[in-house]
Parts: structure tokens; C-alpha cells; sequence
């Protein structure tokens, strides 16, 4: 019995053959590759959405469950903080005299660099306005607002404003709120003659511990004498434009006479309330203390085996309620780049599809 031979297969067909197997051998490979590169990328993935949870977690927990409050204890004056501008005046405090054009030869200042104290131009010296700023660690905060302020009454100043801090006022049945005896922080601005400034930042070291302190001072000599010109021209023009007008002899040159004359008072009263300010301020210098409770020594208390095990445990339980709380935050954001991966991979594939119907 003979073995039937096989017809001969022509060198193209073998050529075709073994470019359609060697095509499916790359194919499996890239497929292969494909999948270990996809199951490496969501590994980090999930990898990075730990960490960030772990990291965003812990900072959303402390974020939620901090609260600040400030509560007035001095002359009722709320503020932020202590960034109270230099040009606040209080219209109630009398104007020192050194600042006030054609003021008196013994209404000058002591232009000491210690006190930053200036006196007007016309004398020779420069117009200064000096900022003060000091932080001071005290034992109790209202005793030391109450005596910062008969410091600054003593030489000659008064306070601006005051906050006392520690958490927001408790409000009984009756209706009056309540302010905590604890109080951790607080601050105070005063407004003192230039000269006693040095002097009475000084006389904080008997309040508590000074652990810092700075002087601002700022020349404003140019924009003085700027302003005393216009001051004395905006003078000279009303007593010229009210001679006009008793000499007006129709009733349209009075009108224009008083229409100009209205113009130029205005314009008279706006710049002696800007000089008016100025030098107030050259006068009366910024003092702003801002007041921390001084921190109480703590003596060693060594922890054994079992406090620490403690801490271990209660560290372990704010990280994982830090990662949950992480991965509710990241969430809505994972599902939406699910949804644009899923969708890129659809096209990728159709694109794929496509492109090898055409190559058969």
C-alpha cells in the first residue's frame, strides 16, 4: 500500500502562511504585554489613591474640626487681626500740634530715630510715621490688655482697638452672652504721641515676655508739604472766587462764580482731611501687641509598654478614619477618570478593529 503524496505548495503560499502565523505570534505578545502593562497601571493606581487618601484624609479631618472666634473684651472693637492700617483715625482723640501747619515753635517734636517722632517740614525736619508691632507672652491676657492700656493712657494716647480670643461666647437662658474664663490669645493697638513710643514698647517687658518686636517708619515728608501747598492754594482761590461773587454783577456770572467756588471747596476740604490724617498720624504712632498665653513646662512622664501600645492603636485608628475619609473624598473623581479611560479604550479598540479589517 502506498502513502498518497501531498501536492507541492508553492513558495508564495508558504511565504503567506508564515506571515500570517509570525503576525498572530506578535499579536499574543502584544496582547500579553498589553494586559501586564494594564494590570501594573491600576496596581498603581491604587497604590497612588492610598497614599493621597492617606495624605488628604488626615488634613480634612483636622480642617473640619478646627474653628476660630474672636470676641471684643475692650471698648467693644472687633478686628481680624492685628493688620489694623496706620491711617485709621479716631476723630474722637485730640490732634497733637507738631503736625499742623503754622503751628507754634513749641508745638515741634523730638526727632529722636528711638522714638520715630518728627515735626513738620517748615522747621527743618521730616515727617515720619512709625508703626510699632511686638508679641508678648503673658499668664493672663485681660490683665495684660488692662495694662497696656493705662500704659498708653499715662503717655498721653489711648486704645483703637482690642480683641480678646478662646473660643465663642456661651449664651445662657437669659440671653447675655457669656465670655469663657480661658483665654489663650488676644491683641491690642494703641495710639500713643510719637515720642513715648520707644518708652512704651519698652514698658512691655514688665507685661510679659517680649519674643519679638519691630519699628515701621515711613517718610512722608513730600506728600506733607505736597498737600500744604494745595491747602494754602485752595484757600487763596476761595477768597478770590467769594470776592468774585459780590462783585457779580449778572446772575449768570454768579452762578458760574458759585459753581466754581463749590468745585474748589470741595476739592480745599478733601485735602486738609487727607493732611488732617497724615498728621495724625506723624503724631500719633500705631503701637499693635498681639498677646499669647505663656506655655507651661511640662515635666516627663516616661511611657511604659502598654502607653505605648496605646498610642500605636490610636494612631492606627486616625490613619485608616484618615483613608476613608480620603477615599470618600476621591471617589466622584476616580469614577469620572473610569469613565474617560473606558471610553478611550472603546475608541482605541474600534480604531484597532478597523485598521485590521483593512490590512486582511
Amino acid at each position: 500500500m502506498t502513502t498518497p503524496s501531498l501536492p507541492p505548495v508553492r513558495a508564495d503560499r508558504v511565504d503567506a502562511m508564515e506571515s500570517v502565523v509570525f503576525a498572530r505570534i506578535a499579536h499574543e505578545r502584544a496582547t500579553r504585554r498589553r494586559r501586564r502593562r494594564t494590570a501594573w497601571t491600576g496596581v498603581g493606581a491604587a497604590a497612588a489613591v492610598l497614599v493621597v487618601a492617606a495624605v488628604v484624609g488626615p488634613a480634612l479631618t483636622t480642617s473640619s474640626g478646627t474653628s476660630g472666634s474672636s470676641v471684643s473684651a475692650v471698648g467693644g472693637a472687633v478686628d481680624p487681626g492685628m493688620g489694623t492700617e496706620a491711617g485709621t483715625r479716631d476723630m474722637s482723640a485730640p490732634l497733637a500740634p507738631q503736625g499742623v501747619a503754622g503751628g507754634s515753635a513749641g508745638g515741634s517734636a523730638d526727632s529722636s530715630a528711638a522714638s520715630g517722632s518728627a515735626t513738620s517740614s517748615t522747621n527743618g525736619t521730616r515727617d515720619i510715621v512709625a508703626t510699632g508691632s511686638s508679641t508678648v507672652e503673658v499668664d493672663d491676657v485681660r490683665a495684660a490688655i488692662t495694662r497696656i492700656t493705662d500704659a498708653a493712657t499715662s503717655a498721653g494716647g489711648y486704645v483703637e482697638s482690642s480683641q480678646v480670643g478662646g473660643g465663642y461666647g456661651v449664651v445662657p437662658l437669659d440671653g447675655k452672652v457669656v465670655q469663657p474664663e480661658a483665654v489663650s490669645s488676644g491683641w491690642i493697638t494703641v495710639r500713643v504721641p510719637a515720642t513715648s513710643l520707644q518708652s512704651v514698647m519698652d514698658g512691655l517687658s514688665a507685661v510679659g515676655d517680649v519674643t519679638a518686636t519691630s519699628v515701621n517708619r515711613s517718610d512722608v515728608t513730600e506728600q506733607t508739604v505736597d498737600l500744604r501747598a494745595r491747602v494754602a492754594a485752595g484757600e487763596a482761590s476761595v477768597a478770590r472766587l467769594t470776592e468774585l461773587m459780590a462783585q457779580a454783577s449778572s446772575v449768570s456770572d454768579l452762578i458760574a462764580a458759585e459753581s466754581a467756588l463749590a468745585d474748589r471747596q470741595a476739592q480745599l476740604d478733601s485735602d486738609r482731611s487727607v493732611l488732617t490724617s497724615i498728621e495724625s498720624q506723624v503724631a500719633m504712632s500705631s503701637l499693635n501687641v498681639q498677646l499669647n498665653v505663656r506655655s507651661q513646662t511640662v515635666a516627663a512622664d516616661p511611657a511604659g509598654f502598654g502607653d505605648g501600645l496605646v498610642a500605636g492603636w490610636n494612631g492606627l485608628i486616625a490613619t485608616l478614619n484618615g483613608v476613608v475619609i480620603g477615599l470618600g473624598f476621591l471617589l466622584p473623581w476616580i469614577a469620572v477618570a473610569a469613565v474617560v479611560v473606558l471610553i478611550v479604550w472603546g475608541v482605541r479598540r474600534i480604531v484597532r478593529r478597523r485598521r485590521g479589517s483593512h490590512e486582511a
